[in-house]
């Protein structure tokens, strides 16, 4: 059995951008096939929708997270897409994350997530772009990879630079050749040479791979062996003893019986 991992964030926005000149029925109707199209298409049995909610650590971090887009204007039917993602697909909103994290952190060898986001290539396993319908399968040392080349070359559409004149092409040149996580770790630092904006850039950029996962450069200071080769990443932070869920789980679960069409 599969259960699609789906960005409800990218699904709504694209319907709703499409669909400005329609009435919200149509918008609807569109994004309730485009959710069957992925279901069919990925030959998922199950299904999990996630929604980034209002607030997000990542904010507090570097308060210009995102700051670029808070004066474009928004689609029109964007809110009654996402609600209708609740309340007909069970769509899990996140609390205190984004819903890149809850995919992230959902992840498993029976699952497969469904995004157009490139951001996501940073969590190993399977990946499907319901856009390009392609399925792509990524390594654990590739996810690793591409977070760091991220850290280099920064994220413009989230309002994080990176380093100054670092494009994608001499992010990738510049980690070629590294075989461990410490050895890009160490090249990226020498880079920045400025641990403290490599740290806030990096907590912006890492994508949870388990609940409260936010990256910590301290872990890789100083280390001479890679968390790589001992099987996890050691630019994560493991879940403490006791934590509490930063996440709900919608109370019926969504694991088949998918909604009648158009609800």
């Amino acid at each position: 059995m599969v259960t699609a991992l789906i960005d409800g964030d990218i699904s709504a926005y694209r319907c709703a951008a499409v669909s400005e000149d329609t009435d919200e029925e149509i918008c609807i109707l569109r994004l309730d096939k485009q959710i069957r199209d992925i279901l069919y298409s990925t030959d998922a049995s199950h299904y999990k929708i996630y929604l980034t909610g209002s607030n997000n650590f990542r904010k507090e971090v570097y308060p210009e997270y995102k700051a670029n887009r808070k004066d474009k204007p928004l689609p029109k039917w964007l809110n009654a897409c996402r609600e209708y993602l609740v309340t007909n697909w069970q769509a899990t909103v996140s609390d205190g994350c984004e819903a890149d994290d809850l995919l992230g952190v959902n992840q498993t060898e029976d699952t497969v997530i469904v995004s157009i986001d490139k951001d996501l290539l940073q969590i190993p396993g399977r990946h499907f772009n319901f856009v390009k319908m392609e399925e792509f399968f990524q390594t654990h040392m590739g996810g690793i990879r591409h977070f760091y080349e991220q850290l280099l070359k920064g994220d413009r559409s989230d309002n994080v630079p990176g380093v100054d004149g670092i494009g994608e092409k001499k992010a990738a040149r510049f980690l070629e050749g590294c075989e461990t996580e410490q050895d890009m770790f160490d090249i990226c630092r020498s880079i920045y040479n400025d641990d403290e904006l490599m740290s806030t850039y990096g907590k912006c950029l890492w994508i949870w791979r388990h609940e409260g996962d936010i990256w910590d450069m301290n872990k890789l200071i100083g280390s001479n062996q890679s968390s790589c080769e001992a099987g996890e990443p050691s630019g994560s932070t493991p879940p403490k003893e006791g934590e509490t869920s930063q996440y709900t789980e919608p109370t019926t679960p969504s694991t088949g019986g998918f909604p009648p069409l158009g609800g």
